[in-house]
């Protein structure tokens, strides 16, 4: 069986990337899978060079902020920014990055795993570790038979659970991890899969990106997403009126 190490919502964190890139496991996968939300962040233009050099290797899948962001590049956003760091990565893309997220693709399929980004029909679609199982039949109406494993990010929250007879791993988030403090990735083995924290020195990552980002509301995105780290409990109350609808 293939080795892939799923690398979901980088949010353009690229000291938190490069701890997960620096994990041995990582390093020896035969594929690594970006599942959505690549450089959405205070370092976009150099997360996406970093991925970018990693050659075949990196299997690309689109997040809704990387929609958004190609969107916001090209004017054609109209909607209420969904934060303020967004507008501001958008601008620093070049263009050679813009055409590389327009063109990304919101599936792949690896043998009979399905990696998407929230679900396999819809970006920002919400579903939680303890949405029911009438929920979770819901989003996989349509999904091949074939498919026996789903591998997704959006809701940052790493988990995995059975659902009807599917395995549905969440990767969590290597930028903006909620639950527990670390950037979160998944490891897919013939031994099945395993639930991973990369080691990162937050003060440290938040001074880099104090002195590397040139995004003015920097200082208060360290606060909030890398010295801070929002529990489990905090997200799921926040994200289930929207599992819910």
């Amino acid at each position: 069986m293939t080795t892939v190490a799923v690398l979901a919502d980088v949010h353009g964190v690229l000291p938190a990337l490069e701890a997960v890139l620096g994990e041995a496991e990582v390093q020896a996968a035969d594929l690594i899978v970006l599942a959505g939300d690549i450089a959405s962040g205070p370092q976009p233009v150099e997360t996406l060079d970093v991925l970018s050099a990693l050659g075949e290797r990196v299997v690309w899948v689109r997040g809704n902020a990387d929609r958004e962001l190609v969107e916001m590049a090209r004017g054609t956003y109209s909607a209420q920014p969904p934060d303020a760091v967004s507008p501001w990565a958008a601008e620093q893309l070049r263009e050679d990055q813009v055409e590389l997220l327009a063109g990304l693709p919101t599936t792949v399929t690896i043998g009979d795993v399905l990696f998407c980004h929230a679900t396999p029909r819809d970006d920002e679609e919400m579903v939680l570790v303890d949405s029911p199982i009438s929920r979770w039949a819901q989003v996989f109406t349509g999904l091949p038979d074939e498919v026996r494993t789903v591998v997704c990010g959006h809701t940052h929250m790493p988990f995995a659970r059975q659902v009807d007879r599917r395995l549905v791993v969440n990767a969590g988030s290597v930028g903006m991890p909620y639950g527990a403090p670390g950037p979160s990735w998944a490891l897919l083995t013939e031994d099945g899969v395993q639930l991973r924290r990369a080691p990162l020195d937050a003060a440290k990552a938040a001074a880099r990106i104090e002195s590397e980002s040139t995004y003015p509301g920097r200082s208060e995105w360290v606060a909030e997403y890398l010295l801070n780290n929002y529990s489990d409990t905090e997200a799921l109350e926040a994200f289930r009126p929207r599992a819910e609808s």
